[in-house]
């Protein structure tokens, strides 16, 4: 069976002393979790990643970035996702630093967390065990990631491509 591919960005962003910013998703995929922000790519425009990395982070965070704040970090694809698509994420980290919470917005509310705490977050099991270990792992350099999601719930994970920063 055929299923249709989402595309979609997610900001991982920080504040002055370098805590996550996260999302509590009201809304589905994910509703209730704690996540990066973002959002899916407007394929029938041809909206590239960049370009959508920058509205959701002006119509979610209610900032104005340039691309140059903007570091593509990894790219993760999953196949077969709860068995009704396949989604291709670009994760990118937003350089510039927040100094307050963004505004509740109708896709959720924001919270600063520290490293140590997001273990303790609720969150996607796919975020915590596999997404954010390779984010920090490769944090400013870039990784690709793919994951097969089986029928059982379980999920076979490959790195596809490493080049973590270099000090």
């Amino acid at each position: 069976m055929a299923l249709p591919y989402k595309v979609a960005t997610l900001l991982y962003c920080f504040g002055e002393q370098d805590e996550v910013l996260l999302i509590e998703r009201a809304q589905e995929p994910n509703r209730g979790l704690w996540s990066p922000c973002g959002g899916k790519l407007k394929q029938e425009s041809g909206e590239s990643p960049h370009a959508c990395a920058l509205r959701e982070a002006h119509e979610e965070l209610g900032v104005a970035l340039d691309p140059a704040d903007l570091h593509l970090a990894g790219i993760v694809s999953e196949h077969g996702y709860l068995g009704q698509s396949h989604w291709l994420m670009f994760l990118f980290e937003i350089r510039r630093r927040f100094r307050e919470l963004p505004p509740p917005h109708r896709e959720g509310r924001f919270g600063f967390w520290r490293r140590d705490e997001l273990g303790r977050l609720p969150m996607p099991d796919t975020d915590r065990d596999q997404i954010w270990p390779l984010f920090w792992r490769h944090r400013g350099g870039f990784f690709a990631a793919h994951c097969h999601c089986t029928a059982d719930g379980s999920h076979r994970w490959s790195l596809e491509e490493s080049r973590p920063a270099h000090a």
